[in-house]
């Protein structure tokens, strides 16, 4: 293939390591040097994953942790245009303001729909193993591209701007690519075994409610530890899923899956740990209370969560 997955991480990696730069000369910032160090680093397993053992990347994050642990990440100066400056450009772009920010899920889609069979050369233009990532890593460049051109900026604006975002995001911008690697090691670990033994001893055998029941509430509750429904998911489908309500009770698997995974969304919207849904937008949007968005959130998901119960259970009855 021609773009690949891994070329969007070098190129995520490429704008990281450019602004950990700019922190590490930041004297406004009153941990910039353990600051520019975090994002340092962390450009680093970004761009070197493939060439680096895994072993040395486990340390890598091991450090990022630490520094991220003791405080070391914290925000600086990034020189933004004044309020007069926002306000005059605003009005010279107007609507097409939101151009970029509409450029990449139609982007993303048009790639994913239009380019997954194209061929240069006898070798796929995207990589179709990974067609959605790569073609959302493509349109974040298109939109890129076209931002710079529409305010007549120069491609350090860019990592400068991108310095501020990621900064305002914090220690939780790698939160999601870690919690991913916990649904793995769970998975390896057997821990869906365990979870259906202690299943086993707790639901009555012949009922089919309590095993929708406990297989609805378990995603949300891994999902909320674990921050991602689809790391949430092969463990709890292992537990209770496949041996009780399809295994025993002979229900659809497809069925139980898409419901068990919307249960695990519920999950999502409840936790800090689902930083890029909870945490990213409170960073962003400067809000005082960080756990505004999952407070907000948080009847709407109990609500869903019994719809998805009383669905399965529907579903797996008639």
């Amino acid at each position: 293939m021609i773009i690949s997955i891994e070329s969007v991480y070098i190129f995520t990696g490429i704008i990281t390591f450019l602004s950990s730069i700019y922190t590490f000369f930041d004297r406004k910032n009153p941990r910039r040097l353990t600051t520019g160090l975090f994002y340092f680093i962390y450009a680093i397993t970004l761009m070197c994953a493939k060439v680096i053992p895994p072993f040395y990347i486990g340390i890598l994050v091991l450090v990022i942790v630490a520094i991220a642990g003791f405080g070391g990440v914290r925000t600086g100066s990034y020189g933004e245009a004044s309020s007069e400056e926002r306000n005059h450009n605003r009005g010279r772009l107007k609507s097409w303001l939101f151009l970029p920010a509409l450029l990449i899920p139609l982007v993303t889609v048009g790639g994913v729909e239009g380019l997954n069979d194209l061929k240069i050369a006898g070798k796929f233009l995207l990589d179709p193993s990974n067609i959605t990532m790569v073609a959302l890593g493509l349109a974040a460049v298109v939109a890129l591209v076209v931002a710079m051109l529409m305010t007549k900026s120069s491609p350090l604006t860019s990592v400068k701007e991108s310095r501020r975002l990621i900064e305002a995001i914090g220690w939780a911008a790698v939160l999601p690519q870690m919690l991913a690697m916990l649904g793995t090691i769970f998975d390896s670990a057997g821990v869906g075994n365990v979870v259906a033994k202690a299943v086993d001893h707790v639901i009555p055998a012949h009922s089919l409610f309590w095993a929708v029941f406990a297989y609805c509430v378990g995603m949300a509750l891994f999902t909320m530890i674990m921050g991602n429904a689809f790391a949430a998911f092969p463990v709890m489908t292992a537990g209770i899923a496949l041996p009780l309500i399809i295994g025993h009770f002979g229900v659809q698997a497809d069925k139980v899956a898409a419901i068990g995974m919307f249960a695990g969304y519920c999950g999502t919207l409840m936790t800090p740990m689902a930083a890029n849904f909870n945490i990213v937008p409170a960073a962003l949007l400067d809000l005082k209370d960080k756990n505004y968005v999952i407070r907000t959130q948080f009847p709407t998901a109990i609500i869903l969560l019994g719809v998805n119960i009383v669905l399965m259970y529907l579903v797996a009855r008639f």
